[in-house]
């Protein structure tokens, strides 16, 4: 069965190839745009399902993977801040406190329809940063395109005291313990594939 990873996110793609699966990548275009009182849980659960179900009529047979992560501080969802400016907003908001990641994953087994979401959760807790620090991550690691403007698979994890989870690949936007047990649901087995 082909395996189908529904995003174009170069950060979920190294993620995936982890598993040392064959998989191909499909961007779904699809509208992001939150709902009205949308809770930041409730988006990514729908955005991801919406992701993996955006290529469902394209792959017949096979096991599609939707993603969506948000980034949460004070009941606020902070997501791509797009550009420097907004970056420093974010992590002048952030620093010295925790911010709360929810990263949505769905696996969609297009052939039988079986349909598998959940939400899996993830903290960090940043260190109080100074302008200086900021800036100076900011040029480095040029963040723009991630939730919560830092990545912390590079020197992001530097702005943190700590990080609590069950999987710190949620965090960079794919959670494999999770998506190893969905994809043996559906009868592969990573281990054995």
């Amino acid at each position: 069965m082909q395996l189908v990873l529904a995003s174009t996110s170069p950060f979920r793609r190294s993620l995936l190839e982890r598993l040392g699966l064959a998989f191909e990548t499909v961007a779904p275009n699809i509208d992001e745009t939150p709902l009205k009182n949308e809770t930041p849980n409730a988006l990514v659960a729908r955005l991801s399902e919406a992701k993996a179900r955006a290529m469902a009529a394209q792959f017949s047979d096979a096991l599609i993977i939707g993603s969506d992560q948000v980034a949460v501080l004070d009941n606020q969802m902070l997501g791509k801040p797009g550009n420097h400016e907004n970056a420093v907003r974010q992590l002048r908001a952030a620093s010295g406190r925790r911010v709360n990641f929810l990263t949505g994953l769905c696996l969609l087994n297009s052939k039988t329809r079986n349909c598998h979401v959940t939400v899996v959760p993830f903290s960090v807790v940043f260190r109080p940063l100074s302008e200086t620090q900021i800036e100076q991550y900011l040029l480095r690691d040029t963040p723009y395109q991630c939730a919560g403007s830092f990545k912390s698979e590079s020197l992001g994890i530097s702005l943190f005291e700590k990080m609590e989870g069950h999987d710190p690949n949620a965090l960079i936007g794919l959670p494999l313990i999770e998506l190893t047990t969905l994809l043996a649901a559906e009868g592969m087995d990573v281990l054995v594939s």
